[in-house]
């Protein structure tokens, strides 16, 4: 799954990603360089999300863990930071948002631990990332909450993060990784249909990833610097 991500610059960016943000008339470049980096995303936590709505395609800061429109309460449960592909058209949870607020998360990179041993807190944790440094962007979708007793009350913006299976190399990590599709998907992922989000989910290959390991210091949501990126020796 990816319950820990990071997003920092200096922003690097290839040049079909570049051309693909230009189309969607986005200078994440600025966007991302332009904000406080953030080692350790956790759940709760608020991150920029690229959405398509009403504004046309625009970067967000939104809350990480899904709230449905139609929940009584703004409150949302691990279970909603990740969507699984296999099931993301047809839970409750997820499938409004599915048809129509698909989303795309900017990332330098994510956490995932690994086993080492058979007790709980034998896990090693590992950053995974393009091998080229460059930002990647996960699919993911949006949604707008509001308490139904106060309409006029301030909306509450959130997201997840669509995983599927592992590719080749992150497989000897986790057996789930954040979806990312090519640059070119990007703005029909965003705009297009649900026939055309699903094929596109269909048809998604295995994205380039590397990793190493950190430290455990990323275990806990209140650690918060760079030093959370950095390569360990074990």
């Amino acid at each position: 799954m990816c319950g820990r991500y990071a997003l920092y610059g200096p922003v690097s960016l290839s040049k079909r990603a570049k051309e693909a943000l230009d189309r969607l008339g986005l200078d994440l470049v600025s966007e991302v360089n332009q904000r406080d980096p953030q080692y350790n995303i956790a759940p709760t936590n608020r991150a920029p999300v690229i959405v398509y709505g009403k504004l046309g395609t625009t970067v967000q800061g939104l809350k990480w863990g899904l709230v449905p429109f139609w929940s009584k309460e703004p409150k949302m449960t691990y279970s909603t930071i990740n969507a699984k592909v296999e099931t993301v058209e047809t839970l409750r949870s997820f499938r409004d948002a599915f048809k129509a607020r698909r989303a795309l998360v900017p990332a330098s990179g994510y956490y995932e631990w690994k086993k080492t041993g058979p007790g709980p807190k034998d896990k090693q944790p590992y950053f995974i990332h393009d091998p080229h440094g460059d930002l990647s962007l996960f699919c993911g979708l949006w949604e707008s909450w509001r308490d139904r007793e106060n309409p006029d009350g301030e909306r509450l913006n959130t997201f997840t993060i669509i995983v599927g299976e592992a590719g080749p190399v992150s497989h000897d990590i986790h057996d789930r990784q954040p979806v990312i599709l090519e640059p070119e998907a990007w703005q029909d992922w965003l705009t297009g249909d649900v026939e055309t989000a699903k094929q596109l989910l269909a048809d998604r290959g295995h994205a380039d990833l590397v990793y190493y390991p950190v430290s455990k210091d990323v275990g806990s949501p209140a650690n918060k610097g760079a030093d959370l990126v950095e390569r360990i020796e074990l």
